[in-house]
C-alpha cells in the first residue's frame, strides 16, 4: 500500500522551510506535515493570499515533496485549555498573561484555518483541544461527575462553531488524543467521540507513543476507533518500570534515564508498529505515515534517517491473496 510518508516539523521549527525541505526531500520523503507558525506557514496569510500559498508550495514541490496534512496544535490548545501561563508561549506576545483574548484570538486563529487549508490544497489538520479539567485527572481534591461533564460540554461548545467552519469547507480536524488534552486515555476518547455526536469534521490522528506508556495497547485502540482516524503520526515511546521509577515522570525532564517512559526515535522504543501496519491494512488506511520525532537522547539527524529508512521498511502492503488459496486438489 503506497501511503505517503511525511514529517511533522513541529521539533524542526528552528530551521527555515527552505532548509528543512531541502534536508526531507535529500532523505527520500514524500511530503510534510507542517506545523504552522508566523514565519514557516502563515495562517493569516494563507488564507488570505493564494499567492503566497502557492510559493509556500512551490518550496516543497521544488524538492520533490507534498502536503496531505498541516498541523494546528499550540492554538488549538489554546482554545479549551484551563489557562496558565505556558499558554503564553503559544500566542501572540501582546497576549500574554490575558486568558480571554488568548482564547479569542485562537478561536479567531482556528477559524481561519479551513481557509487556508483550501487555498493550499490541504484536507486534513491535525492538532488539540485543550481541557478545561485537565488538572482534574487525579480525583483529589474531590471531583464530582458534574465537574467533568461540564468541562466535555465546554469544549464541545468552545468547538463545535470551529468544526462547523471545516464542514463547510470540506476540511477535517484530526484531534491527538494525548494528556492534558480532554481526551488522553481510552475512555476519555471514548466519552468525546460521543460527545462530539459524529460530527462529520471530527476524528483522530492516531499517535501510539501517548498511548503505550499509560498502559492503553495501541493496536486495540486503532481498531475499536478505525472509522474516526484521519491521519497517523509515527512516533515511538519507551517504557522500562524498576520500583524506582514512577509513569508520572517525577517532574524530570524529557531524556533524563530516570523516567518509567521517554519518547524515543522511531523503531528505540516498545511501540509494536508491525502490528499497526497491520491494522491500518486491514481498514485500508491510505493516509499519511508521519514521523514525528522527538528523542533528547539521539542526534535529531542521526534518528530521521534512520526513522525514514525504518517506515520505508515496515510499510508493506497487505496481501491479495489467501496464503492457501493454491492449495487444491485436481
Amino acid at each position: 500500500m503506497n501511503r505517503p510518508i511525511t514529517l511533522a516539523t513541529g521539533q524542526w521549527g528552528d530551521l527555515p522551510l527552505e532548509e528543512l525541505c531541502e534536508l526531507t526531500g535529500s532523505l527520500g520523503f514524500d511530503g510534510l506535515e507542517i506545523a504552522v507558525s508566523e514565519s514557516v506557514l502563515s495562517i493569516e496569510k494563507a488564507a488570505s493570499s493564494k499567492e503566497y500559498c502557492e510559493e509556500r508550495l512551490e518550496i516543497l514541490h521544488s524538492h520533490g515533496l507534498k502536503m496531505w496534512a498541516i498541523c494546528a496544535a499550540l492554538a488549538g490548545q489554546c482554545v479549551g485549555d484551563l489557562y496558565d501561563p505556558r499558554l503564553d508561549n503559544f500566542a501572540p506576545a501582546r497576549f500574554a498573561g490575558k486568558p480571554e483574548e488568548i482564547r479569542k484570538w485562537a478561536i479567531d486563529f482556528m477559524m481561519q484555518v479551513p481557509t487556508a487549508c483550501n487555498n493550499l490544497g490541504v484536507s486534513i489538520v491535525t492538532g488539540f483541544l485543550g481541557s478545561p479539567i485537565w488538572k482534574f485527572f487525579y480525583s483529589f481534591p474531590q471531583t464530582t461527575e458534574e465537574m467533568i461533564k461540564e468541562g466535555y460540554d465546554r469544549i464541545v461548545s468552545l468547538w463545535t462553531p470551529i468544526l462547523d467552519e471545516f464542514q463547510r469547507k470540506n476540511v477535517k480536524f484530526a484531534f491527538e488524543v494525548h494528556p492534558t488534552e480532554i481526551a488522553f486515555d481510552y475512555y476519555s476518547t471514548q466519552r468525546l467521540l460521543k460527545k462530539m455526536n459524529g460530527h462529520p469534521a471530527f476524528g483522530l490522528n492516531f499517535d501510539p507513543s501517548h498511548l503505550i506508556w499509560q498502559g492503553v495497547n495501541p493496536t486495540v485502540f486503532l481498531q475499536d476507533f478505525a472509522p474516526y482516524v484521519f491521519h497517523v503520526h509515527m512516533k515511538d515511546a519507551s517504557v522500562s518500570y524498576d520500583g524506582r521509577r514512577g509513569i508520572l515522570g517525577s517532574h524530570l525532564p524529557f531524556g533524563s534515564t530516570k523516567r518509567a517512559w521517554n519518547f524515543r526515535s522511531l523503531g528505540h522504543g516498545d511501540v509494536n508498529f508491525e502490528e499497526i501496519i497491520r491494522e491500518l491494512n486491514a481498514m485500508q488506511y491510505t493516509g499519511p505515515l508521519s514521523i514525528e520525532w522527538e528523542d533528547n537522547g539521539m542526534d535529531r539527524i542521526f534518528g530521521l534517517r534512520e526513522a525514514i529508512s525504518f517506515v520505508r521498511r515496515i510499510n508493506f502492503p497487505p496481501s491479495e491473496i489467501e496464503f492457501d488459496a493454491a492449495i487444491k486438489t485436481d
